[in-house]
């Protein structure tokens, strides 16, 4: 008897909870006729529902997150043979799936050759091209980063997949909206939605970037002569000194006109001295001549 009755009991809590599909489909007419009733008198329109973020929950409560992390590298190395050594070290990039993304050489004050050297290789292949960058030539320092980014990127993608539900909810109720004032309220969401959404996407695609092709630096510089410069360069000491030449002139030019003003001044200022003291002169009296006593 109490079997009969818990059925009985349970029969009609499923009835309530899952009415007649008629019903439901009243609801759903009335839901939908209230947004538009919003949209028409000019009220904002509900945001669709945030859908929870993932959970990234494995079957034993577990988290299951693939880390993400970006690894850098920064190598200084003397080599003997620049080129030689930026053509091995694109050699040893490429076969292992990566590229060189951008190459710097230039030559110092004191003849000697340096590089300066950007490669992006995948990074499962990190370790071991560092390993052979390393074998081309002394190393002089190393260092290397990895940068954890795997919260920011776990909390991207659900915001990314909320926007995404969020859009199609929109979607849905631009197919269903009949006047104009209707859809351009609906539209305004939905360009707000979009824009978000791209700004999400392209973080996740930098991010991605980052994380799949690791950056290596590397630094190459010739050795310094054994005892310093090779020999004397007598062409290279004229040419100092015609550069010390025309240092001076230019020391002299600029000397010279800096203290222009106060030549000026001082030239008109010892000029109206001159002209006041000639003047000066001129207008003196003449003492007479002192007469001599005769005896």
């Amino acid at each position: 008897m109490i079997l009969c009755i818990g059925m009985i009991v349970a029969t009609a809590g499923c009835t309530s909870l899952f009415p007649e599909s008629s019903d439901t489909k009243t609801s759903s007419q009335d839901v939908w006729t209230s947004e538009t009733r919003m949209v028409s008198t000019g009220s904002a329109v509900p945001a669709p529902a945030m859908t929870q973020a993932p959970s990234y929950v494995g079957s034993a409560g577990v988290p299951v997150i693939d880390t993400k992390i970006i690894k850098t590298a920064s190598l200084n190395l003397e080599v003997k043979d620049i080129p030689g050594s930026i053509e091995m070290l694109k050699t040893i990039v490429t076969e292992k799936g990566g590229y060189l993304s951008s190459t710097n050489m230039q030559k110092g004050y004191d003849s000697r050759l340096s590089a300066t050297v950007t490669i992006r290789v995948p990074a499962a292949q990190f370790d071991t091209v560092l390993a052979g960058a390393k074998a081309l030539g002394t190393v002089k320092s190393v260092s290397t980063q990895g940068q954890d980014v795997t919260e920011e990127y776990v909390d991207l993608t659900a915001q990314k997949t909320s926007y995404q539900n969020q859009l199609a909810q929109y979607n849905e109720i631009m197919k269903k909206s009949v006047k104009v004032e209707d859809i351009l309220n609906v539209q305004e969401h939905i360009d707000r939605v979009q824009t978000e959404l791209n700004r999400l996407e392209g973080r996740l695609k930098y991010l991605d970037s980052r994380i799949d092709l690791s950056t290596i630096t590397v630094n190459l510089q010739e050795p310094e002569p054994v005892g310093g410069d090779t020999g004397h360069n007598f062409v290279a000491t004229i040419n100092e000194g015609i550069a010390g030449f025309f240092g001076m002139i230019d020391v002299i030019i600029i000397l010279f006109i800096t203290l222009l003003p106060v030549i000026i001044i001082g030239g008109a200022v010892y000029g109206i001295y001159r002209w006041r003291k000639g003047k000066k002169q001129a207008v003196a009296p003449v003492k007479p001549a002192e007469t001599v006593e005769k005896k």
